[in-house]
This record gives C-alpha cells, structure tokens and sequence, in this order.
C-alpha cells in the first residue's frame, strides 16, 4: 500500500491521526479554534464503526469520553481554553480511575472568553495542574501538520500503555494551517492495543492491583469481569478507602508511572545543537519562528541552535539541563507570560541565564522578536 498524501489543517491531521490510532469514540462539544477536529470525526468516524456524539457541554463530553473507555473503546474529545477548564474534574476522575483517553486542547487566548480567534500558549500550566490534588500527566505538542499527526497517534499509545488521560496540547496557528500531510499505510506506525487481563471468568480479577512491569491490565466494563470503578482513593478491587497506607500506595503509583517514565516518555527535536552557544528552547508554532531564526543566525557564522519539546509534561528536565549546560545562554520562546519558562528556570544550573522571547497579544512571535531579545542580552555582554 502507498502513502495517503493530502493538504489539510492540523486539526483535521489530529482527527486522521486519531482514526489511524483506532479511535472507536468522540463526544465533545463545538468550540474555536478546534471545531475542525469534532466536524471531520462527524464524517469519517461513523463510516469506519465508530461512535461520535455531540454532548450538551464539556463537562458532559469528558464524562462519556471516559464512559466509552472504560467500556473498551479508545476515546477522544476535543476543546479549547474554555471548555478545557469545564473537563478538568473529570480529568482528574480520569487520572484516580486510569481511564486512557486523549483530549485535544487547541489553544487560544484567555483568561476566559479571551481571544477565540488568536492563537496563544496560555494553557501549559493549565495542563499540567488544572485538575486538582497531586497527580501526574501527559502532555504533547507539535510544530508541523505532519508532527500533529504522527504525536496524536503516540498520544493513544501513551494512554494505553500508561493508563492515563492524555493532553494534545496544541495552539491556533498549528490547528488552522494547511499542509501537506502524509498518512502512512496501516501498520507502519506502532499502535498499542488495549492490555487486557488473562485472569479467567470466574476467577478473582484485582482491576488496580498492578502486573510486575508496572502496567495494569483491564477489563471492559461490562464484560465477563465485575469491578468497581470510583473517582475516591481505592483498594486493588476498585471499593472506596480511607486506609492511609492504602491511600499514600494509590497516589505514588498514579504519579511514579508516569514521573519515572518521563525519559521515555521525551520527544523533542533538535537543530544545530552540536556546537551551539546559544540555546532556544520552543515548542508548537513558536518553535517553526524559533527555527527560522536559527537559520538565519547561522547563515551569519553565530552558534545557535534550537531544542524543540514535543512532550511539555512530565517536563523533560535531563534533557533540558543536558542542553543547556553547553550554552551561554538560553532563551525559551513561547506565547504566554513564561510559564515554560518558570520550568526552565527552575530546571537549569544557572537560572539567571535564562530568557523569555514572548509575545501575548494574539500575534505568532516573529523572528525579529527573537532576533531583539538576543541583541539586547548578548550587547549586555552578558
């Protein structure tokens, strides 16, 4: 079989990525800048056996995402800023129940109503801690329509194999530009199926109690195994506890597999970055600014180069610190008031040579914003 090859949006790239994962479920609800995903899974989705349903709300859309995949089908919905804030309790029953599920978030400006239409990266934060309590997360991002593709279907990978909630994070411009995007023949790209336990009928099935791996086996709701499913802390039968040697279990395991994986849970790229001085440090359609402007301070014989996170959490810290202990200086790039940036910082040996490039009026960073904050710093002598 040949390559699919086609020019669409990159929320139609994550709809196609979606379906190349095998997507079997989508409730959500219409919302600016992610629409397209909902409306392209409204066509294709039915024609290939799965189930799509437009909900009342968020709130709704999160709750029958989690339904559907508790009950074996792999599950996606699709939001913004808005009703990002909507799903988070139900992210968070997602997470103490491990209900793999993807959720698309395309970012816009906020707080609130904000700006529908521009494109920000105020969410990051909103990311990681939106749901309440201590917990960890997965969350992905990309550059390029093709990259939008090939990391929604990791993204379904990941929440299969980590039985978790996992967040695509991804911003206006890269969900409303047009590329050309390459889909590969089936099977080219790993897709993990369910892990389903090989405890017969009959027999006592723990559906929290963890193999040796660390992977939790499941079985569909309503099939030949009854459990207990609930959004309090839980024994290994699924039943409600207050046990606080059973409780504090619970919660390192729900953070530990996804923290101590974080190495391998790392995607990034990178560009010009074996003799760099100078490191910037992007993702999403920043990073496609931030990339220009390395070539073309390369063209001028300056050593800059340019680590491109596509995994934000669990924050790739090795990575990062790796990178920047052979530069001067650092430089995070990215839309919002620095909330990477804080990461960053907190991340390096040397914080105070770290600097924010922003820009959080509704605009895509320019290379010329770049190109100013560099100067400024660099004519400093800093």
């Amino acid at each position: 079989m040949s390559n699919d090859i086609r020019f669409v949006q990159g929320n139609v790239a994550c709809a196609e990525g979606a379906l190349y994962a095998g997507l079997d479920f989508f409730a959500g609800y219409p919302i600016t800048p992610s629409t397209e995903v909902a409306e392209h899974l409204a066509e294709e989705l039915p024609k290939r056996g799965g189930k799509f349903i437009q909900m009342e709300d968020e709130i709704a859309s999160m709750c029958a995402v989690i339904g559907a995949s508790l009950a074996g089908s792999k599950s996606l919905t699709a939001t913004s800023g808005p009703g990002f804030s909507l799903m988070q309790e139900a992210l968070g029953y997602a997470c103490i129940a491990e209900a793999p599920c993807v959720v698309c978030s395309v970012m816009r400006g906020g707080p609130s109503t904000g700006l529908p239409t521009k494109v920000s990266q105020g969410d990051v934060n909103q990311a990681r801690w939106g749901t309440h309590g201590d917990h960890a997360i997965i969350a992905l991002t990309a550059s390029s329509v093709q990259d939008v593709f090939s990391v929604t279907v990791e993204a379904f990978t990941l929440a299969e194999t980590y039985r978790t909630p996992v967040i695509l994070l991804f911003d206006e411009v890269i969900g409303h530009m047009r590329e050309k995007l390459v889909v590969p023949p089936a099977g080219e790209l790993a897709v993990a199926p369910r892990l389903y336990t090989e405890v017969p009928a009959g027999q006592a099935f723990h559906p929290y109690l963890p193999r040796e791996d660390g992977r939790l086996p499941m079985a569909d709701f309503g099939s030949h195994h009854r459990h207990h499913v609930t959004g309090l802390f839980h024994d290994i039968w699924g039943f409600p506890t207050e046990k606080p040697e059973a409780v504090a279990k619970l919660l390192h395991r729900l953070v530990d597999k996804i923290e101590s994986h974080s190495q391998e849970i790392a995607r990034w790229k990178e560009y010009f970055l074996e003799d760099a001085r100078t490191l910037l440090i992007s993702y999403g359609s920043s990073a496609r600014t931030a990339r220009h402007q390395v070539e073309i301070m390369r063209a001028r014989g300056e050593k800059i180069g340019l680590l491109e996170l596509q995994t934000i959490w669990p924050f790739p810290a090795e990575l990062v610190r790796e990178h920047a202990a052979r530069c001067k200086n650092v430089y995070v790039v990215e839309m919002n008031m620095g909330q990477l940036f804080s990461t960053v910082k907190r991340t390096v040996e040397k914080p105070e040579r770290v600097y924010l490039v922003n820009r959080i009026d509704g605009e895509l960073v320019k290379p010329m914003d770049i190109e100013n904050v560099v100067r400024t710093v660099e004519g400093k002598g800093v």
